[in-house]
């Protein structure tokens, strides 16, 4: 909605902006996207990024403070390394010390959508990160910290950012502040914004226009869309009876379970004030104690070898990296990263109950986390870190979704995480459909529709950074062609 200048009304939108959002995911071009990876490979030749391992004390512009161990900016801004003591009384691992990011600042997370010829189209950056594995990958129009867009790298200026900043001339369909990653990062947020608009946009090199059916084809490639590009568009109203009128399930059963999930007339196990309550009931009822602490105070870590790293050599290290880049906004720096141990697995499972799709969320505790828990996939972890953590600490589902017959995975494809804080971390995201007559029934976990989740993603700090990827990912299958892995089992 947008206010009327002369009559100081709201005015709202003449279509309905799920019905708008359903049209533009009918929206698949091979040709265009054939063109798309011919432009990708053309501007990976000009937006080289050059990204070498250091070690932390060979750090410019960062030091380690002689009395805590936190790593530090000169400027004082961007983030801090320091370290994070955790109590969960009662849990599987009930105390624990580790390093931690602290990121107090909001960046913003931006895409600008425009009609052409009457399709929503989003205007997306191919981006480098220093922690990317591949160099460029689909980005939203706007990634940038508060440091950044201020000035505080002294470098170029961020390319539509004054879109986001001052919305009165435009109409703005998601602005939600949201979590990222509970345990590396210290109750960081982001705001995640989709703004449309209605006159002309320059369009600058490295941007291209997309609808949201080519982006739901880009999903299912392994590394190409990044997750800040998921998290935003994770957040658009995709629900509701319009989808539903506009998107035909054909003889598709799984479709049309899907279809329906969007829509909230159709049914679901719970309701919405249950859904709620649960969260509000688990948020109040679980002891999470955490305190910042000196970097040198976080025991059973240990620096060396110009890292930082776990005695049992699981779980992650923090490193440095010198970077050399040409189409950002400073052409060479250095800084701390976390890199992960290994790839990851983050899965949804679903399954049809009364015919509608629902998803069995986790309500996760992570010492990161603004507000105690948020709204999990089924499974999120590294399998390999388990070998050091008691049996109770292993996820329910895991062995489940590991042992998933292949006529089972709906979505299977491994992505990155956030190229700017981590290095080279990939999880490999699967959605996983159970059989009808499995319950999978847990105390920590709901079974919840599309609809609910589109619900929750309105508001701040429900469903975590990978629940939101994973959102994402489930809204692609709804156009997705006939012939993709498991279409079509009973």
């Amino acid at each position: 909605m947008r206010m009327s200048p002369s009559a100081g009304l709201l005015v709202r939108p003449a279509e309905r902006l799920a019905g708008r959002l359903a049209v533009s995911s009918l929206v698949r071009d091979a040709g265009v996207l054939a063109d798309f990876h011919q432009w990708l490979a053309d501007l990976s030749t000009r937006s080289y990024t050059e990204v070498e391992p250091i070690a932390l004390d060979e750090l410019d512009g960062w030091s380690t403070e002689p009395r805590t161990g936190n790593i530090v900016h000169a400027s004082g801004r961007f983030f801090v390394v320091e370290g994070l003591d955790v109590h969960i009384p009662g849990g599987p691992v009930p105390r624990w010390r580790q390093p931690i990011i602290n990121q107090p600042e909001v960046g913003v997370l931006g895409i600008l959508a425009k009609e052409f010829d009457g399709v929503l189209h989003f205007l997306m950056q191919a981006k480098v990160e220093p922690g990317n594995c591949n160099g460029l990958q689909l980005s939203p129009t706007v990634q940038a910290t508060r440091s950044n867009y201020t000035g505080a790298h002294r470098g170029r200026s961020v390319p539509y950012l004054d879109f986001f900043l001052d919305t009165g001339a435009h109409t703005v369909i998601a602005d939600v502040r949201q979590s990222e990653q509970g345990a590396w990062f210290h109750q960081k947020r982001n705001r995640n914004m989709v703004v449309e608009v209605h006159g002309e946009v320059p369009l600058r090199d490295g941007f291209r226009w997309f609808t949201l059916g080519q982006l739901n084809q880009l999903l299912a490639a392994d590394d190409l869309v990044n997750m800040d590009a998921r998290t935003v568009l994770s957040c658009l109203p995709f629900a509701g009876p319009d989808v539903r009128r506009v998107i035909s399930a054909g003889d598709d059963w799984f479709r049309d379970a899907l279809l329906r999930s969007c829509v909230a007339a159709e049914g679901s196990v719970h309701s919405d004030e249950d859904i709620r309550s649960w969260i509000t009931s688990a948020r109040t009822s679980t002891d999470v104690h955490t305190r910042r602490i000196p970097l040198v105070e976080v025991h059973g870590w240990h620096r060396a070898d110009g890292r930082i790293r776990h005695e049992s050599g699981l779980f992650f290290e923090v490193m440095g990296v010198r970077v050399r880049a040409r189409s950002r906004e400073v052409d060479q720096w250095t800084q701390p990263m976390i890199e992960a141990s290994g790839p990851g697995v983050v899965a949804f499972v679903v399954r049809r109950i009364g015919g509608v799709l629902h998803v069995l969320v986790h309500g996760r505790v992570e010492p990161g986390y603004v507000d105690v828990i948020e709204l999990a996939p089924t499974v999120q972890c590294k399998p390999e870190n388990y070998r050091a953590l008691p049996a109770a600490a292993r996820p329910p589902f895991l062995d489940y979704v590991m042992t998933a017959a292949p006529e089972r995975i709906r979505f299977d494809a491994v992505l990155s995480e956030e190229g700017g804080r981590f290095f080279r971390t990939r999880n490999r995201y699967l959605i996983v459909e159970a059989a009808p007559d499995e319950a999978l029934a847990h105390p920590e976990f709901r079974w919840v529709t599309a609809d609910q989740l589109v619900g929750l993603l309105r508001h701040s700090h429900y469903l975590n950074v990978q629940a939101r990827s994973l959102v994402a990912c489930l809204h692609s299958l709804l156009c997705a062609p006939a012939g993709r892995r498991g279409e079509g089992t009973p």
